[in-house]
């Protein structure tokens, strides 16, 4: 099965060793991706002022509400096509191939008029300061203008993940990343474009990431092949694609939409709150992107296996990501709450945005490792085709608990600790529920695949 020196043998030998070997560029490319809009917010708030800083961050729970939908079908392309290269069916995986790289020009497309037309109606309808409006309706539009590319990279990305893949997504990520740094350094500072100047950065990155992972896709040998001339959208593959991803897409969506609510909170207490929030959320940002290359890593293996059947090796699989995915988070996240004063000083100088920020991080530093726990299970169980229980129940635990929280506790008691205790109170909830859910999928899967 293994056919290229990229490719990881995920039904076979020791586990923990090849979750490391693929969850460890995963981690490294989220980590890489999210410095994209790192530097863009360390760049802009430097050089450019707090109210610049504020107007990009205050776009990106926004912006990943818009795009998580489409992201998350690309969850779906990765099970789908690891089933297939697992079972050895070429046919197969070269159709999913093809229409998912098809559906992701497509809907690449929607998003930039999305972008164009919808960004100030959006940020007026989270409530966004009109000192900082502008700005952050023109960062939107930029950067929408290079979803297509985006979307191509990630739908890409995912086939090459399916194979176990997660070494060249990260080369690609490095050179694209460097490139944005660059630019950002001199659209802001030499040409002072300010948000203007790190949005076109982004996008700029964005082609390059997007060029370099479909021509590892074109030159590839395998059954993922891409040929421009095959590209179609075959409607019984669409249709698996979707029974994964859009469960896992609206999850995070609606997830994404319960942070929107939160950042719509948090700019009640004006622009300084707002930059200390987008900072601290960057600092998540990274520690998600670590539980989250492990919850990934769970999925693609666990899909393999049960394309050739080995559910006992599925209970491994899930036992060694809850290991890895709590030490991990345990020891960033400890590291990230004891150095916070620290890495905010980086986002900006003012006092009062780092204090702000370590308010934040006071709840959900060290907690972070509930969150991995709390993907992991739905992750374990989109592996085995089951998406939709996981997406409701992820809605219930942790969007329900916030708006709770947000409509109900913090108008009597408004603070930002008060906010952000809603964090670990929504990830414990939302643990126990998918615990539950995970038993009788596992039962399930388990009688299906011994014939019973």
């Amino acid at each position: 099965m293994k056919s290229s020196k990229y490719e990881i043998d995920m039904c076979n030998g020791s586990i923990m060793d090849k979750l490391i070997s693929f969850a460890l560029p995963l981690m490294l490319s989220g980590i890489l991706q999210l410095m994209f809009n790192a530097v863009d917010l360390i760049v802009v708030g430097r050089f450019s002022g707090s109210q610049a800083l504020a107007a990009v961050g205050s776009t990106t729970a926004l912006i990943n509400m818009f795009i998580n939908l489409f992201i998350g079908i690309s969850l779906g392309t990765n099970v789908l096509a690891a089933r297939y290269y697992a079972a050895g069916s070429s046919k197969e995986m070269s159709e999913t191939v093809h229409t998912s790289i098809t559906f992701a020009m497509i809907s690449g497309t929607v998003m930039v008029f999305v972008g164009l037309f919808f960004s100030r109606f959006a940020l007026q309808l989270m409530d966004t300061p009109s000192d900082v409006i502008g700005q952050s309706v023109l960062y939107m539009r930029i950067y929408f203008l290079g979803m297509p590319f985006f979307m191509l990279y990630n739908y890409g990305a995912a086939v090459l993940r399916a194979v176990g893949d997660t070494k060249r997504p990260l080369l690609f990520l490095i050179i694209a990343g460097i490139t944005n740094a660059v630019l950002n350094m001199i659209l802001v500072i030499v040409f002072d474009l300010s948000v203007a100047g790190v949005a076109i950065a982004t996008v700029i990155s964005q082609l390059i990431s997007c060029i370099l992972v479909l021509r590892c896709l074109y030159r590839s040998e395998s059954s993922y092949q891409l040929r421009f001339s095959k590209l179609m959208l075959k409607g019984s593959y669409l249709k698996r694609i979707f029974q994964v991803g859009i469960p896992a897409g609206l999850q995070s969506t609606i997830i994404n939409f319960s942070n929107v609510l939160l950042q719509s909170s948090v700019n009640y207490f004006g622009a300084t709150a707002m930059a200390g929030y987008t900072a601290a959320n960057n600092i998540l940002g990274f520690l998600y992107a670590s539980v989250n290359s492990v919850s990934q890593a769970c999925m693609s293996f666990t899909s393999q296996n049960y394309g050739v059947g080995k559910y006992k090796r599925m209970d491994k699989v899930l036992l060694n990501c809850i290991i890895l995915t709590v030490s991990v988070a345990l020891f960033l996240g400890c590291s990230f709450y004891l150095l916070g004063p620290e890495i905010l000083k980086i986002y900006t100088s003012g006092p009062d945005v780092i204090q702000c920020g370590m308010d934040i991080l006071s709840y959900t530093t060290i907690t972070y490792f509930l969150c991995g726990l709390m993907d992991l299970f739905p992750g374990a169980m989109r592996g085995m085709g089951h998406s939709t229980m996981p997406m409701v129940l992820s809605i219930i635990g942790t969007v329900g608990t916030r708006i709770v929280w947000i409509f109900g506790i913090f108008p009597r008691h408004r603070s930002l600790d008060i906010l952000f205790i809603s964090y670990p109170v929504s990830w414990i909830l939302s643990i126990l529920l998918q615990i539950i859910c995970f038993s009788f999928v596992r039962k399930k899967v388990h009688r299906e695949m011994a014939g019973v």
